[in-house]
């Protein structure tokens, strides 16, 4: 009785919403253009509104000459004044949350506001949408017969100055409403304890009973806690745990390196995974086709979306294209306007759309060499800056290096390796790998967070490479010269291997 009550709320909510969506995939350009208007026309009045001439702007064109593309560093100091309370300064609205990610070269951690508009018409109507576009093509899944186990990453909110900050998944737990628990596990007190080994327990504890039906979180998290919920439970498989488990909704790294350890523990043809596009600054895509790798661009949630294509692509002094002038298969940078007062801001993120009608697109990295395969979020600039640390603690000198992930197998964490050449090696190997994994924790909020007691990522394994390696893999691959570079750091294991492989041959060589 309960089920068919649930069921008939959410089947007349998804007929409805289905309308809306249908409306901004038949007109996605009109839809963009009316909601650029409403965000410059909202924020007219504010300091950065008066400063580009809102009032004045009524076309897109007007909207990219006038307003710059911008980086984190941009605008930290407009973001810096709010969180001291200041308000009115990039958006009219109190500003009060603020989503805390990974740094960039000069910050340990970005601190990306979240408006009150975001938060429901973004990251709360995505939420129920990622469930309608889900059902719409599920029919006979029955969700709310049991309850979703979410996972967020550290859902520890903090207050400063009267502001609140966090990682995107406290704020919005802390933001649902109050009947959003009783269909949700944990419950919001667990869902927000403040230390993550004892949090996971409690999860434990408190769903291995409940009958879930859904999953929602980023990989490398939940699959530490379905392992864990395995060694409390003595089960072989989660769906000995949880029989009527049905679907997975992922996102935040790439799922590819995951999905068949998931094979193995939730062994069902009939399990559903399903895909999402979020981060801290909104809430940007929802696969809605069973079995796709493909994302549906979401275009009335308050964002408006430019593309900087990479081939031409010179960080804040690029041209950007709005949606209408993108194309297929070409890479491109995303540059994002915000309910929350983000004004053409680089997020990052590159994209290739995949279709244009509607418009579908895939994730393809980032704007910069990075491993984001646990959710770190490593980027060049915390590698440099750890080695120099390292390096200057140990008196060596690098010659060169390159990082790759160790992916997580059954109950082994991931890690990171390195294969490091030096011109100078260090006094002492051990320390100089203790030196270098407590540097990147510092310069790095979120490698340091899934460093945490080893819950996510074990200590790194270093590698001290011969003499010219990275030169004799050059060599290998005709690629001597100066436009040539040896990749830092990837997410792929391929280039790490050859050079395993082909150290191991010098040093048979050597020996024989």
């Amino acid at each position: 009785m309960k089920f068919l009550f649930v069921s008939s709320i959410i089947s007349w909510f998804l007929k409805k919403r289905k309308h809306q969506l249908d409306l901004f995939i038949k007109y996605p350009v009109e839809v963009q253009n009316e909601l650029l208007l409403n965000l410059l026309y909202t924020a007219r009045n504010t300091e950065i509104g008066k400063k580009y001439g809102f009032r004045e702007i009524t076309s897109y064109q007007e909207f990219s000459e006038r307003i710059p593309i911008q980086k984190y560093e941009s605008i930290e100091n407009l973001l810096e004044r709010t969180r001291k309370g200041e308000q009115n300064v990039f958006w009219p609205s109190l500003i009060k949350w603020f989503a805390k990610s990974s740094g960039t070269t000069s910050s340990k951690s970005k601190f990306i506001p979240v408006s009150d508009e975001a938060i429901e018409y973004c990251h709360m109507n995505a939420g129920k949408d990622m469930l309608c576009l889900f059902l719409n093509n599920n029919p006979e899944a029955d969700l709310f017969s049991g309850k979703g186990l979410r996972l967020g990453g550290s859902s520890a909110v903090y207050e400063d100055n009267n502001t609140y900050f966090g990682d995107l998944s406290a704020i919005i737990i802390e933001n649902m409403p109050f009947w959003a628990d009783f269909s949700s596990a944990p419950k919001q007190k667990t869902a927000l304890m403040g230390e993550w080994e004892e949090k996971m327990n409690a999860i434990v504890q408190e769903t291995i009973h409940e009958d879930i039906t859904s999953l929602a979180g980023v990989p490398s998290w939940m699959l530490v806690l379905l392992h864990k919920v395995l060694e409390v439970t003595g089960k072989d498989n989660i769906l000995e745990v949880w029989p009527n488990l049905q679907v997975y909704f992922h996102g935040g790294v790439n799922f590819t390196p995951y999905k068949e350890q998931y094979k193995k523990i939730i062994p069902s043809d009939k399990f559903r995974y399903c895909e999402t596009y979020n981060a801290s600054e909104g809430f940007f895509a929802i696969q809605d086709q069973n079995n796709s790798n493909e994302l549906l661009l979401m275009l009335d949630y308050g964002i408006f979306y430019e593309f900087i294509p990479m081939s031409t692509y010179n960080c804040e002094n690029s041209i950007a294209v709005p949606l209408d002038k993108v194309e297929l298969g070409v890479n491109y940078a995303i540059v994002i306007t915000t309910n929350s007062g983000l004004w053409r801001y680089m997020v990052g993120d590159t994209v290739k759309f995949t279709s244009l009608d509607p418009f579908r697109i895939q994730i393809t990295g980032r704007t910069k060499h990075f491993i984001n395969v646990f959710g770190e979020e490593l980027i060049i600039e915390n590698t440099e800056r750890a080695l120099e640390i390292a390096c200057t603690k140990c008196n060596a000198e690098i010659s060169d290096y390159t990082v790759a992930p160790i992916f997580m197998e059954a109950n082994e964490k991931g890690s990171h390796e390195w294969m490091i050449e030096f011109k100078k090696e260090p006094t002492c190997t051990e320390q100089f790998a203790k030196d270098l994994d407590l540097a990147l924790q510092e310069v790095n909020s979120d490698y340091e967070a899934k460093r945490y007691k080893n819950m996510t990522l074990s200590f790194p394994k270093i590698h001290f490479s011969r003499e010219n390696l990275f030169y004799d893999w050059l060599k290998s691959k005709d690629k001597l010269g100066g436009q040539h570079k040896i990749p830092r750091l990837s997410n792929s294991r391929i280039l790490m291997e050859e050079l395993l492989e082909l150290n191991a041959q010098v040093a048979v060589k050597v020996r024989n």
